[in-house]
Formats: C-alpha cells, structure tokens, sequence
C-alpha cells in the first residue's frame, strides 16, 4: 500500500476480527482539498480506511501468499462527517474467506459513535 489510512491496531484476533484507529489530523493535505475551507475526511477515504483494516486480516488468514484487492462494497453509507481532531475507529469482523476472495463485515464509528 502506498498510503495507510489507518494509524494502529486495536484488535487483531487473527481469523476473525480486527479493530484499528485513525486520528484526523489538520495537518493531513487531503482534508484541505476536499472542500477548501472546509475541512473535512473524504468518506471514499474512510471505505479505503476500512478495506486496509479488512485487507490485513484476510491476507494474515492466507500467510500473505495472494495480494488482497477490495473488488466490492455492497453499501456504504456515513450520516457525518469527520473533522480534524475526531477520532475514527475501523472494525472489520471476517465472516468467510477462501482461496479466491473473501468477505469482510466493516463499521465506522466516529468519536465512539457509529458513524457508517
């Protein structure tokens, strides 16, 4: 991965569950870009946040012998949004996986709050 949208683990219970945080920082450029006086976390950044938490916890499953690639998100949905200083808490909970693929179960929450 070339950018990390995630900045610790929590959790990590290997083939099940894992928990990580990413603190929104005013000094990340992509908060400014977004919406210019604005600032504010691109939601398509906070479903990558969470494809990266979902990724590690399948190819940790597969002993990193296949590169994991997000091929899909059935519904995404963020009722917020996040601003520098909030704290956003990925958690991926694995339900299948196999050789070809493998489904992960995501939720955000923002400040201790569901967030999407």
């Amino acid at each position: 991965m070339r950018w990390y949208w995630i900045d610790r683990f929590v959790e990590f219970v290997s083939g099940e569950r894992a928990v990580t945080v990413k603190n929104v920082s005013m000094g990340e450029s992509h908060l400014h870009e977004y919406w210019p006086g604005y600032p504010i976390m691109p939601s398509s950044l906070m479903v990558e946040g969470m494809a990266q938490t979902g990724g590690l916890l399948v190819g940790e499953t597969q002993a990193w012998q296949h590169s994991v690639v997000l091929a899909k998100v059935s519904k995404a949905s963020f009722e917020c949004v996040a601003r520098p200083g909030d704290v956003l808490q990925y958690t991926a909970i694995l339900q299948d996986v196999r050789p070809d693929g493998g489904l992960v179960q995501g939720t955000v929450h923002c400040n201790g709050e569901e967030f999407g």
